[in-house]
């Protein structure tokens, strides 16, 4: 039973049409790749699995395709409330106070990547800005030093190819470069303790579980690992739709640069409209029955965010960009329940950032190659050629 073929060849448009029809006409579609399992497109649907901690796990599947080869990563991997101290310690390092510390550099580095796309006038947007941005955003959080920045934009780079082309060989090889350097970190932070309300290496080592017992080695290791690699891979992915959306309908880049303020209000309707996910994944522990399907405990679930939040039950004209949505609140581009995004207040501060950057500097933006569009279990563009003309 194939009812959803992932691996059909996508325009940027083309997964949005899919989606729809899925809600309309099979919200519970099976597909027979990556070796099974069942994708959910529906808004109420995905937000009750998501806040449904107790039954729709992550420590089965967590993503489709499947991608981990070196064991656990907390928290993601791991279900409450085993998950839960390792997300506190990153919660800590992640407070208004610390966001409103690295606003300056991240701003700069935004304003620096679209400086320099402009002196070029044309290139891929997303390997020129779109993809080095959230290194360098990582980079500051994490405390990197230029080098392992540069290391780190380059690994989880190379990391994000291989998933694209489904080579789990290259996935281990670029996954263990990235493993060098979270046993990099954490070395030098034992050694060199930082505040943990600023670094979150030093946050987790200073953290323990419920019971009062350290982190176990191997689980401290693939949650820095976890940290390094997650947050790069969806935030070029959305900020080249938004440049797509841009080259499409250029009145709203005209809008926004006739208003500036609006930023902040547009950045959410783009994470509404372009939400980078599809396969996050959860099983379900017992037998289930939704809409017609039983799902059996263990099978693969993935949460086709993308869809949820272009649900037409849920936000009126869903395919439009509209700014100040009234219910903009509801969009789950972050996830939602226990395993919601733990990074989100950097990525808000990145792409806003980044966004008024390029409304600030960009007067109009054309695309002048073949985009390249992601495989699952993100969705959007990994390769797109542009030429645009400074403000």
């Amino acid at each position: 039973m194939n009812e959803y073929d992932p691996l059909q060849p996508e325009t940027f448009e083309s997964p949005h049409t899919v989606f729809k029809e899925l809600r309309a006409t099979c919200p519970v579609a099976h597909s027979d790749a990556f070796d099974g399992f069942w994708l959910v497109t529906r808004y109420d649907d995905v937000v009750d699995i998501l806040n449904n901690s107790d039954n729709y796990i992550t420590s089965v599947r967590n993503v489709v395709p499947g991608s981990s080869t070196t064991g656990r990563r907390p928290p993601l991997h791991l279900d409450p409330p085993e998950h839960t101290p390792y997300r506190k310690a990153l919660e800590r390092a992640l407070s208004k106070s610390r966001m409103q510390t690295l606003e300056p550099s991240i701003k700069k580095h935004a304003n620096d990547l679209i400086d320099a796309f402009v002196k070029k006038g044309e290139g891929d947007f997303v390997e020129d800005v779109a993809s080095p941005l959230p290194a360098l955003a990582f980079g500051d959080w994490m405390g990197l030093t230029e080098p392992q920045t540069k290391r780190l934009w380059v690994a989880a780079r190379n990391y994000v190819k291989a998933f694209e082309a489904f080579d789990k060989d290259l996935v281990l090889r670029t996954g263990a470069e990235l493993g060098e350097l979270s046993a990099e970190l954490i070395a030098d932070r034992r050694a060199n303790p930082r505040d943990p309300e600023i670094d979150p290496t030093s946050s987790l080592i200073a953290s323990c579980n419920a019971d009062g017992t350290p982190f176990e080695e191997h689980l401290l290791a693939g949650c820095v690992r976890q940290v390094l690699v997650v947050g790069l891979v969806a935030p070029p992915i959305l900020f080249a739709s938004v440049v797509a959306h841009f080259a499409k309908h250029p009145e709203v880049l005209d809008m926004l640069r006739a208003d500036p303020s609006l930023v902040p209000a547009a950045m959410e309707e783009f994470f509404r409209l372009y939400t980078p996910y599809r396969g996050f994944a959860r099983s379900s522990r017992t037998e289930v029955e939704l809409h017609g399907k039983t799902i059996r405990p263990g099978e693969a679930i993935a949460l086709a965010y993308a869809s949820a939040n272009r649900d037409e039950t849920v936000f009126e004209n869903p395919d439009e960009f509209i700014i100040n949505r009234p219910n903009i609140g509801d969009h789950i581009a972050f996830g939602k329940g226990p395993h919601r995004c733990v990074g989100m207040p950097v990525a808000r501060v990145e792409l806003t950032h980044a966004l008024a950057a390029f409304v600030e500097k960009i007067k109009a933006v054309e695309i002048i190659g073949e985009v390249r569009m992601s495989n699952m279990p993100e969705v959007g563009p990994v390769s797109m050629p542009i030429r645009i003309t400074p403000a």
